[in-house]
């Protein structure tokens, strides 16, 4: 990796942050580094120093940073045609709708393109409104569904839930718990269009439910008629060693979210549903930027890379591997909860004495983390989750180097 130009340093770049950007962006570290390039499972700062990339933008760059069989065909497609609209004819997006309907489970065949994540959870509940002509809508406790107003509005963690005027048609459970969602909807008067919730709860703490949840979730929402969204933002593109992470479970829902590792870096989002549903939604509805054609075509080389180099399987490889290390490294010590998730999809619980969330010393790991090289995450309602979403594709070595700067940073931090 080479730095082609003199890079501002950190200190110039955080004077022009507090100057002209809107408070609310935030950054990790207390000095943080400035990122000037990236390749494979690496990012390099200003000053030339790699950093092993274990939370990946978090989950976007699933197939590494840079990946010449990605970026190449999106080059090729910048220089042939960059941008048109959803209202025209290009061939990429529907090459795309056409490998998501291969790859999605069940029925989940008729596709729309977003930019963000956020922009397809709005779409999706709309979706759910218009079939159902019903108007609210039930989510759960942990969740982090995006920064538009209905998403955000569904959302459970409290710090991403900024709107001061909350939506009263929303409607929350706790995660894992089918107990509550059955007593709501068998008291309520007025059945909700759509229960949404991420399969596994990413920004909740890396919360995986009981096995008899999603099966259970799922019978209940055909019993009452209620849409099924999962946002799997997060957890798509082999994130947890399948395509999707509700076919851990066997379960089909109504609407899929996907986003963040679709596209590899380029920005692009989608929900996908059944026919039956997708005849819901035919009054005229248009993305400027969905489905561009440069996206696309990242997307087409993403799912096909994964393909060839078999990233569901290195994802669930590698994910034992990691999660023995991380147990190893922190199994004798009190402060740490055994790792939870799937596949590349790991989270550390970090606790106090009496077991409650420690976030000061989650945040002295991360600092740790980044002095040795590795980048790693924090996620939960408490901040206190260290977190680990590193490349599908990194090596043993690297997970090695992962173990030595774990264990480093564990004797520095008390």
């Amino acid at each position: 990796m080479v730095i082609e130009q003199e890079a501002a340093g950190p200190a110039e770049l955080l004077r022009l942050k507090q100057e002209y950007l809107i408070p609310c962006v935030y950054h990790f570290y207390k000095n943080p580094p400035q990122i000037v390039s990236g390749e494979g499972s690496y990012l390099l700062d200003h000053e030339g120093k790699r950093y092993l990339d274990c939370f990946t933008g978090v989950t976007v760059m699933s197939a590494g940073h840079c990946n010449s069989d990605i970026i190449e065909p999106a080059i090729e497609q910048i220089r042939r045609l960059q941008h048109t609209t959803s209202i025209y004819l290009t061939e990429p997006v529907l090459r795309l709708a056409e490998l998501l309907a291969n790859i999605a489970p069940g029925d989940l065949s008729k596709s729309f393109f977003c930019a963000s994540g956020s922009e397809a959870v709005e779409g999706a509940l709309l979706l759910a409104a218009l079939h159902t002509r019903r108007r609210s809508i039930v989510a759960t406790t942990g969740s982090l569904h995006g920064r538009t107003r209905w998403a955000m509005n569904a959302t459970g963690i409290d710090m991403w839930r900024t709107d001061p005027f909350p939506s009263p048609d929303i409607m929350r459970v706790p995660f894992g718990d089918v107990e509550a969602l059955r007593i709501y909807l068998e008291s309520t008067s007025e059945l909700p269009a759509a229960f949404i919730a991420e399969p596994i709860e990413g920004n909740g703490g890396i919360i995986v439910p009981p096995p008899e949840y999603w099966p259970a979730v799922r019978a209940l929402c055909d019993r009452f008629g209620v849409v099924l969204i999962l946002d799997e933002v997060q957890t798509a593109m082999n994130r947890t060693g399948r395509w999707f992470a509700c076919e851990h479970w066997n379960v089909v829902p109504d609407v899929l979210v996907t986003s963040k590792a679709l596209g590899n870096g380029f920005p692009i989002s989608a929900f996908i549903t059944r026919p039956s549903i997708a005849a819901s939604y035919t009054r005229p509805g248009a993305s400027t930027y969905g489905g561009n054609p440069v996206s696309a075509a990242a997307a087409l080389a993403t799912i096909r890379y994964h393909q060839s180099h078999q990233l569901g399987s290195a994802s669930e490889r590698q994910g034992a591997r990691l999660r023995k290390v991380l147990l190893a490294a922190t199994r004798s010590d009190a402060r740490f909860r055994e790792p939870q998730g799937i596949g590349l999809m790991l989270g550390i619980y970090i606790q106090d004495s009496s077991g409650g969330p420690d976030a000061a010393v989650c945040d002295g790991l991360l600092e740790a983390l980044k002095d040795r090289g590795v980048l790693a995450g924090k996620t939960g309602p408490g901040r206190n989750t260290l977190t680990f979403l590193p490349p599908l594709n990194i090596s043993d070595g690297e997970i090695d180097l992962l173990d030595l700067a774990l264990r480093h940073a564990l004797r520095t931090v008390q």
